[in-house]
Order: structure tokens, then sequence, then C-alpha cells
């Protein structure tokens, strides 16, 4: 009497021995726990194995010792005429065992005994309807799962003739599983939903198909609820070719109750289905839903419970009770036909094999044990069951339950083909702060750029935010075919996801978005003392005494010649500037060409915003505190509306114009900008007013519902017979709106007081004085670039040279050529200007040098961004030009984000860039290589939050700042 453990052939076994020592340890410890001496295998497989020199199989690390025997005939002796099997009777002797790996990676091994064996089979062949000398075939891994019940077990006891087709034909024709069932006239087949996808793939027309002759399509992962598309598209598809609806049977089972239920052959009741909201699910409940909606999970049953058991869906959590016909539970079986035992493991034993449900009184349901299935789910009208989910792919974040095969679909309905390699994804969570954190990890196609992929993630994450309404705390893109697989070319999910946890996974892309899932961060501890003497005498010097923190010059203990500080508000900043220097110009504009298209002079820009405040007060009958909403392009216009709004006592929100070639999908941000701001006016040129009144416009949003727009470019004459002023500084003066990575769109609030310092600061940092030039090419509609646009050179009386991003797409050297042309020494540009640069003029600088081209003279060159350091790119950008007189130490890069505008700015007199070498395994910085540090803002405190508390200066952490 022999038990038999089911594994992977020799071959696959040498594939996890040579790619994974972790994995090979675990089978080995199973091996091991299990008692195994003897292995069987084929002659191919054994010849695969290493050998010795003396051409024995060494002892593998973690194995047992085991004796290789072949068992193909030419290796056998015939037995003897006398001979027969000693068959024994079915009684509670272990049959064989099964094994399974858990979520951590760990495997353990499941026992049958002989009576559920049999019982097992008897309940498959009644519930499927098996008879003699039927063909199925079978595309299922045939040594565990629903792949060894029916194509070896049951098929023995019914002397039916099975047709297996290995994987590695399934990869090279993936048709091939249909050509047999026509060949054969099969009548069952066992496939997964991806058979039946890559079947839909490779089908282009194919002649001589006939599927009339299945009665059983056994769908073996229908306990996955995202296996409805592929039933749902390969019923269309080959419905013309003989398949009818009630063929297709998903089943649900797991290695330790078996098969948990089976859609049944023209059996009552119908097949069932229901549109699920996804919002209810994550709280444990079942609330019906529209279809129309994104946020839905359309599941389908997957038949009845098996012949001979008894189901039941407790709480997951805690004392197993029963859970209500509303909600979600663990489904939980009875029955002869189950698993027994986890092989040497007896209190995981009692965890799940040994479960008594419990009313809400308190009593058992029943005498008899019931078993975890690890199957969430619930039991429908009729008996059909439902799941929704696997117990292993539970992910629990701020007390909602996600399911990871949901996070799979969202992110694969996001134009997969084309960014996804084969559309391998794998999501797990890890453990941030006392909570899960939802990690996707996916293979980036070969062909696909840095741009591209980055944003594909940024629609990702925008489908996950709004879908499941959960954020992502990491999206990492690695390269094609290196995250680890399985036996059949899935991806290891434990194995993933230790190597995360390692810093090992060497991804190409990564997007970092702690900020929209980590909202219980701990409060900062109190700054330490100094170390003193004493304690470096007795070595009491441990790590975290130095709390990881940089601090700017105090704004109030400068002393300089800055006459705008005595004023509290920029509206006075300007008219003071209007009476002082009426004729020193502020704003240059110029056009694709590089000539002057606009200019205006400090008088002029307060002539303007006095009767465009008159116009708001007049026509807009605008009162104290009401919002505008200025749509504009960039240029002198967006500036002189924003000081008219301050003139007459309104606040301003900046607001990107929709682009005339593709309204349909710019203007619904336009409208939702001024509907969320609660815009009592929209401000514009006549040009955009009548693109806001077009067709094109009606057929993207209700242009009735628009608020007053105002037309600036025909401005009444009259002054304003008082300019507003403020009654406090802490009042609101504008607000930022942006749209986040996610999608999120929010507004942060600006007060007279902020902006004041900000713009001082940035002065300070920057040295800008009214003698300085600086040229910029930025969008001015929120962040520092808005800033940077309309409200520093009012304040710091310096020239702006003002650069539309916009006008390098028809001359890529317009912002370099101004620079060198104006002498410039300070300049602000995007990562888009500075890629387009780079791309546009890669094999120009000859001939640039030949027109005079000089930019020796800049003395900083600084990137405003708020996404990821691009350091390949600041990296071309200055060996590009290098030869044109950029020096590498004039680039650098701004750090800011939507609540904090600018954190750090390289300024004049900062310390030079230098190159950073960062652990690679740090997951947020394994993509990386070096980083450029700058320095803090003269009015910011930076303080390095750690996911503990506040972090020392060696720890990696989140930035939170003072000012």
């Amino acid at each position: 009497s022999l038990t038999w453990s089911s594994l992977h052939p020799p071959f696959r076994c040498l594939y996890t021995l040579t790619s994974s020592p972790l994995r090979s340890q675990q089978i080995g410890f199973l091996l091991g726990s299990c008692g195994v001496t003897v292995a069987l295998t084929s002659d191919a497989c054994h010849k695969g194995l290493p050998k010795s020199p003396t051409g024995e199989i060494p002892q593998f690390k973690g194995w047992p010792k085991l004796l290789w025997f072949v068992t193909e005939s030419k290796h056998l002796s015939k037995p003897p005429r006398d001979w027969f099997p000693h068959i024994k009777d079915a009684n509670n002797d272990t049959a064989y065992i099964e094994y399974k790996t858990c979520k951590d990676g760990s495997v353990l091994g499941v026992t049958v005994t002989r009576i559920a064996l049999l019982t097992h089979c008897q309940a498959l062949t009644q519930a499927c309807g098996y008879t003699e000398a039927e063909t199925i075939v079978n595309v299922l891994d045939f040594k565990k799962d629903v792949g060894l019940w029916h194509g070896i077990l049951t098929s023995v006891m019914n002397m039916m003739h099975v047709i297996s087709i290995p994987y590695s034909l399934m990869k090279v024709n993936p048709l091939s599983w249909i050509q047999k069932v026509c060949q054969y006239k099969a009548k069952v087949a066992c496939v997964k939903s991806r058979d039946m996808h890559w079947a839909l793939v490779a089908h282009r027309d194919q002649r001589d198909i006939n599927l009339s002759s299945l009665r059983m399509l056994i769908v073996a992962d229908g306990a996955n609820p995202w296996s409805i598309s592929s039933c749902d598209a390969f019923l269309n598809v080959f419905q013309s070719k003989g398949l009818r609806q009630e063929v297709i049977c998903p089943c649900a089972s797991s290695p330790e109750a078996l098969t948990v239920a089976i859609r049944r052959y023209c059996v009552t009741p119908p097949p069932g289905r229901g549109v699920l909201s996804m919002h209810g699910l994550t709280y444990g409940v079942i609330r019906v839903d529209s279809e129309e909606k994104l946020s839905v999970l359309t599941v389908q049953d997957v038949g009845l419970v098996m012949p001979g058991a008894i189901m039941c869906s407790v709480k997951p959590d805690g004392i197993p009770q029963l859970c209500k016909t509303d909600e979600i539970g663990e489904l939980c079986v009875c029955a002869i036909a189950t698993g027994t035992s986890y092989y040497g493991l007896s209190g995981m034993t009692k965890n799940t094999f040994e479960v008594f449900p419990m009313t809400s009184s308190g009593g058992p349901i029943t005498e008899y044990p019931f078993i975890r299935t690890g199957l969430l789910g619930f039991i429908g009208p009729g008996g059909l069951v439902f799941v929704i989910g696997k117990m292993d792919g539970l992910m629990v974040v701020s007390g909602r339950r996600h399911n990871a095969d949901d996070i799979v679909a969202t992110a694969l309905a996001v134009e997969p083909m084309k960014f996804v390699y084969r559309g391998r994804i794998a999501v797990f969570s890890v453990s941030v702060l006392h909570d899960e954190r939802i990690v996707i990890v996916a293979e980036q196609r070969p062909d696909s750029t840095e741009e591209d992929s980055f944003q594909w993630m940024s629609r990702v994450l925008q489908a996950i935010d709004s879908i499941h309404q959960v954020g992502v705390y990491c999206l990492a893109l690695v390269p094609a075919n290196t995250l680890p697989k399985t036996p059949l070319g899935g991806i290891h999910l434990s194995e993933t996801k230790q190597l995360f946890l390692e810093g090992s996974l060497h991804p190409c892309n990564v997007l970092m978005c702690p900020h929209t899932c980590v909202t219980n961060l701990p409060k900062p501890r109190q700054k330490q003392p100094e170390i003193g003497p004493a304690s470096v005498m007795v070595g009491n010097l441990v790590s975290g005494k130095r709390i990881a923190q940089a601090s700017g010059r105090d704004l109030g203990q400068i002393e300089d010649n800055d006459q705008a500080r005595k004023f509290l508000f920029l509206s006075e900043v300007l008219q003071w500037r209007a009476q002082t220097t009426p004729d020193h110009v502020l704003y240059t504009l110029l056009n694709c060409r590089g000539t002057i298209a606009n200019s205006l002079t400090c008088v002029q820009l307060h002539k303007r915003a006095e009767k465009i405040a008159v116009m708001l007060m007049e026509r807009g009958h605008l009162q104290d505190g009401d919002h505008v909403a200025l749509v504009y392009p960039p240029g002198i216009d967006l500036i002189a509306a924003f000081y008219g709004c301050l003139y007459a006592g309104c606040v301003p929100i900046t607001v990107r114009p929709p682009h005339p070639q593709n309204i349909a999908t710019t203007l619904p941000t336009v409208k939702m900008i001024v509907e969320v701001s609660r815009s009592a006016c929209l401000m514009t040129t006549q040009l955009i007013c009548k693109l806001l009144r077009s067709r094109e416009a009606a057929a993207a949003v209700d242009v009735r519902t628009w608020p007053p727009v105002l037309d600036t470019d025909d401005l009444p004459k009259k002054r304003p017979a008082q300019i507003y002023k403020p009654s406090n500084p802490e009042t609101l003066a504008y607000l930022d709106f942006s749209v986040s990575t996610t999608g999120m769109l929010a507004g942060v609030k600006m007060s007279h007081a902020a902006t004041s310092a900000f713009c001082r600061s940035i002065k300070l940092q920057c040295e800008l004085y009214p003698s300085r030039e600086v040229a910029i090419c930025l969008d001015p509609y929120c962040g520092l670039g808005f800033v940077l646009w309309c409200l520093c050179s009012v304040y710091s009386g310096h020239q702006s040279i003002l650069i539309p991003p916009s006008e390098l797409e028809t001359n890529p050297a317009l912002w370099l050529l101004a620079v060198s042309q104006y002498k410039v020494r300070d300049t602000f540009c995007s990562y888009s200007v500075m890629e387009l640069c780079t791309k546009g003029l890669g094999s120009q600088t000859e001939s640039l040098k030949a027109r005079g081209l000089d930019l020796s003279r800049v003395r900083t060159c600084v990137v405003v961004a708020e996404e990821r350091p691009r350091i390949a790119l600041t990296q071309s950008f200055s060996k590009l030009f290098k030869d044109l007189g950029l020096h590498p130490r004039a680039v650098s890069t701004s750090l800011g984000c939507r609540v904090n505008l600018a954190i750090c700015l390289q300024g004049t007199s900062g310390p030079d860039p230098t190159t950073v070498y960062v652990d690679m395994r740090i997951p947020c910085f394994s993509c990386l290589q070096n980083f450029i540090p700058v320095g803090p803002f003269s009015f910011t405190e930076v303080f390095l939050l750690g996911w503990q508390l506040l972090a020392s200066g060696e720890t990696m952490g989140a930035f939170c700042c003072n000012s």
C-alpha cells in the first residue's frame, strides 16, 4: 500500500530548482514531511536531471533522499502471470496527497482518503452524467485540481477516452483543443477561461469547426468572476459553429473541498447572473446595481452544490457565524468527498477542516464539521452558488475588502495590448503603517517608451480610483519575461511579492502614490536635544537621534532693500510699481518666430487691471469674494485678468482653455473646474468665447449651464471708483486647481499672506531684482508655473520673457534662442519642453551654433515638475547642449506638489548638484541610480516622515513641510 503525491514532472521540478531556490526548498520540505522516498518519472525527464560523474542524481537542497524510478516499459520487467494488484477497501486511509501553494508562498499537502476519492468520482459522474466510452478533451494540468479529478480519476472509473493536450502544445497552437473536439466528436472538454480567450485570439474564420458534439464545456476557473467575459465572447463567436449556450458549465473548486459546485447540463434552474455594486462588495454586502455603470461586477453562477454535500456561507473573519442572505461570506461545505487534513499540520487542519458554523444565537447549526473552501460568495435563488473571489486574493484596505482579480481586470481594461506584455499583471498587498496597501506589478512590452508607459500607469490609477475608490501604493513596470513564473506559465504571485519587498524587482518604470492611500500618518515626534560629549564617550549614539530635517533661511531675519515687503497684498505692490516705475517692462511675450508679440509695463498692467475690475463690477455684477474662472491661452491677457480680479475683490481661478482640435475631451475638464470652483463668472477672449458656444462644444457639454461669460477684448474705458483692499491678509487670494496623477481634481486655497511670502521666498532664493531677465517656458495654470508666470514679476520687479510651450511645436529652438538672444541667466521650463528640445534639436546643434546660439550665460535652468524625477532626460539635455555653452551644474529640478507648490528649488547660491547613490533594495528607488538634491525654500522647513515616526537621517519616508 503506497500513498502517492502528485507533483509536477521532474523537468519542471528542475526548472524550480534552478530558477527559485526558495520554491524548491518549500516543495522539498513538503516531500520530506510526507515521507516521500520514491520519485516516478519518464525517461526524457530522467535524462534532464543533473547527475554526478558516476551517473547518480544528487540530493537537492532541502529535498529528502529519493529513489528515481523510470516508469516507461523498456525499463520495466514483465510481472508474473499469477500477480494481481492488492485492492484495498474504500476506507479512511490516505489515498493521495495533493499540494497547494498558499498566499505567502508556503506549500501544503492536502490528504484525500480512499472513501473521499471514490465518493468524489461518483459525485462527478452523477453531476456530469458521464457514461462509458465517452470522449473528453482535457487541457488542464492532469496532476492536480480539475484536470486530475476529471481527466484521470473519474475517467478511469467510467472507462472514458481522454485526450490530454499539454500546455506546451497550447502555447504553439491555442486552437488545438477545439480541433481535437471536432476530430473526435468529444462530448466533454475541460478548459480554463484563458484557453477560451487565446482560442478567440487565434480564431480567424477557420473552417470545418463543429462544436455540436459538446454537451459540457467545463470552465475550471468559473470561480473567478471575470471568467464570464471569456465565456460570453466564446459563445458569441462559436455559437454559429454549433456551440449551445447550455453547454458552458463553470465550476468552483478548491484543494481542500475538491469540487464545490458545478453547473449541470440542461438542469433546472436555468443559469443565473447578477450585476452587483463593487462598492457594496467592499463592505461584504450584496447590492444589485445597473449594468451601465463601470463600478459593477457581473457574476455568473457556478451551478448547484455537489451531490451529497451541504453548503453554507460564514463570515470570513472571527467566529464562523452564518451570513445573512445579503452578505458575502466564505463558502463552507459538509461532505464525504473532500480533503481531510493538511498533512502533518494538526493546528491548521483544525482551523480549516473542522469548522462548526454558528447561528446568531451562538449555537452550532449541526454536529458535523464543515470545511472552508477559501471561496468568497453567496447562495442565490434556487440554490445556485455565486463566487465573487478567493480568500487568498482578498486585500483589506482601511476596513474595505478588495479582490486582487478585480484590480487585475480593471488594469487590463486600460489598453493592455499596447503596454502590458501578454497581459501579465500581478496584484498583491503589503503592510504599511498597520494597514494593507495595494501594489501592482506588470510586465512592459519591449517597444513601449517611458512616456507612453507613464501615461498608461496614470490612466490605470485613475480607473482604479474611480471604479474601486481605493488608492494604489505602487505601480511598477518590469521588462518582459522577468517576473517569476509558475510551471504552467502564470505569474508566481508570492515570489513576485518577495522580490518587491527585497527590492529585487528592478523595474524600468515606477509610480509611487503613497499620498493617495496612506491616510493614517502618525504625528511627528519632537526633535531630540543635540547629542552631548558624554553620550559619545559611553557609546550612546543610536540611530534616530538625528531627525531628518532641513530648514531654509528665516524670512523675518533677512535684511535687504526689498521695498515690496511693506505691502501685504500683491495688488498694492502693483499700484506702487505703477507709481514709482511706470515704464519699467514687466512682461514680454514671444511668438513662434521669436519676435515680441506683446509686452506690459507696470503702468499698462495697472490700467488694464482697473478696466477689467470695472467690467466685473458693472457687467458681471460681482461682489467681494465671488469666484471668477479665467480661461485664457498662455499670454498677457491671463496676467491682466488675474490682477483685475484682485482689484475688484474677486477670487480668480486659472483654467486651461479647451483645445480647438479636441473639444470633446478637453472641454469637460473646463466645465468641471468651473462647476467645482463655483465660479460666478467666466472671463476669456472673444475667440474662446465663440468656441465655448460652438456646435462642437454643445455636443460635449451642456452650454446652457455656463455662468455669465465676459469677453475682455472689449473693455470699458472708465476707472473704478475704488480699488479693493482685503481686510485681512489671511483672506483668499486665488484658487489653484489641478488634476492629480490619479485623475482627481483638487483646488488649493492660497491666501494673500501665503502668496506674498511665496513670492518673497522665490525672490530671495533666485536673487530676482528689477534688472534681471528671466525666461519662462511653462504652462501658467497651476502650481509653481502659474506663480512664475503671473506673480513673481510684479513682486520682484524683474522682466519675465514669456514663451508659450505650444509655440515650440512649430519652432523647437524658440526657447533656447530666446535665452541666448536676451542673454538670460535664469530660466524655468517643464519636462515636456526639455524633452521636445532634446528630441527636436538633437541633430541641429551645429546649425544652432552657427546661428550664434550661446548658453554659456545661463546660471540656473530649473525644471518645474510635480511628477517623477527624470534623471535620464536631464542628463541627456545637459550632454546635448554642453557644446553650446550650457554648464551641467546649471540644470536642476524643483520639488513641489499640489499642496506645497514649492518645497525645494536650486538657488543661485546653492551647492553644486551632487550624485547620490541610493540602495537599490529600497522599493521606492529600485528604478533610480541617482538623483539631484536641491535646497529648501527660504521660508520652508522640511521633515522626512517615516512609516512609524519622524525618520532619522538614514531612513526613507514621506516629505512634510511647515511654512
